[in-house]
């Protein structure tokens, strides 16, 4: 029992020395809370993007020849991505496993209500990627059209079609809801890795943290020390984030907000660990800016699906993605402010992330005791 309380004042005392040595820094507070809000102002308002090869869903649910023809146009096109099932349900479960991004419902009595003048597509937009939808949707709008119009001429008495466009998880329809997840993630990847690994390779550059492990300290202790102050910044930067989203652009929180802290938080760990993983390997302040930069600020931007959707881009760039812990908290923020809890999707996103927090800490702390032993 006596171990716990002087291991309590040990750590109280090397965390108080951390926020101290924190506040005087006014770079870390100007990357963990300034700009972040700068980040959501400039994103949200101003970023759009186009997309192609759009991952769809053809419901061909009356397999007749008109049908066929009027789905030919996912056939060979640059815009599309298609994958063909037989009922609406089918399709639908696809689009919450985001294996799709678009449905495009051709109902069991197309070709009677075409031959009516009525016939009706419906098109079911996945609004977690909303520059896809909007994209999609103009260009399954466009084919359908353009289709019926054709038919039209060629075959007298052949009515028209028109398309109705419904908008999934993202009822406004705006990139903003898109973006603002991607800021968080942002946020914790800067003040996780980014500022961990810079901050504490200076500690490892002027000798300070290796001066600590000739009092009573232990290693655990000081590391912990060490990351409270940064996961508090952090905590906080996406705070002001998820209350700017909230009040400047209407962001739905569909999902459990408890879900959205814990996954946060997690994820974060990651970071953290990321960040003293690169600081024990570089031990120069430089350096370790430079590697933080190359292996966890750049690929969050440009792999993880924040700026581009990721069914857009080459195989091997897919791959890779895959291999970004930030891909699986992106997906789960995306998910739990526009979709809801879908929970079979957070299971695994939350497994695969357990896996690279236990693994990173691992990592740190044997990288940690090797420089030091």
């Amino acid at each position: 029992m006596n171990g716990f309380p002087a291991f309590l004042r040990r750590l109280r005392a090397l965390t108080r020395k951390e926020f101290a040595q924190l506040l005087r820094d006014n770079s870390s507070i100007l990357m963990g809370v300034v700009l972040p809000l700068a980040l959501i102002f400039i994103i949200g308002y101003g970023m759009s993007l186009d997309v192609d090869r759009v991952p769809t869903a053809v419901v061909l649910a009356e397999d007749s020849p008109t049908t066929r023809s009027a789905a030919s146009f996912t056939v060979g096109s640059r815009y599309f991505s298609p994958v063909y099932v037989h009922s609406l349900p089918e399709a639908e479960v696809l689009m919450r496993q985001h294996a799709v991004n678009v449905i495009v419902h051709f109902p069991p009595d197309f070709s009677a209500k075409l031959a009516r003048g009525e016939g009706t597509v419906q098109v079911l937009l996945n609004g977690e990627e909303a520059t896809t939808a909007m994209s999609a949707q103009a260009y399954v709008q466009a084919a359908v059209l353009t289709w019926a119009a054709s038919q039209g001429a060629a075959r007298a008495g052949l009515g028209q079609a028109s398309v109705v466009p419904r908008v999934w998880f993202n009822d406004a329809n705006t990139s903003s809801w898109f973006f603002v997840p991607g800021i968080l993630m942002l946020v914790l990847t800067i003040s996780g890795v980014f500022l961990t690994a810079m901050v504490m390779a200076r500690e490892w550059e002027r000798g300070t943290f290796e001066s600590l492990f000739v009092t009573p300290v232990r290693i655990f202790e000081v590391i912990l020390a060490k990351v409270i102050p940064y996961f508090t910044v952090a905590i906080v930067g996406m705070g002001l984030c998820l209350v700017a989203g909230r009040l400047c652009y209407d962001l739905p929180m569909r999902g459990s907000l408890w879900l959205i802290l814990g996954e946060s938080m997690l994820y974060l760990i990651i970071a953290l660990s990321m960040g003293l993983v690169i600081s024990a390997l570089t031990k120069n302040q430089y350096l370790a800016c430079q590697v933080a930069l190359l292996v966890s600020f750049l690929p969050t931007v440009m792999l993880s699906g924040f700026l581009f959707d990721l069914h857009s881009q080459p195989q091997a760039i897919q791959v890779i993605s895959h291999f970004l812990p930030t891909t699986y908290y992106l997906e789960l923020m995306k998910s739990l402010f526009l979709a809801g809890n879908y929970w079979p999707l957070i299971a695994e996103d939350t497994a695969i992330l357990l896996g690279y927090a236990g693994f990173f800490i691992w990592l740190a702390f044997y990288l940690t005791r090797k420089k030091v032993a």
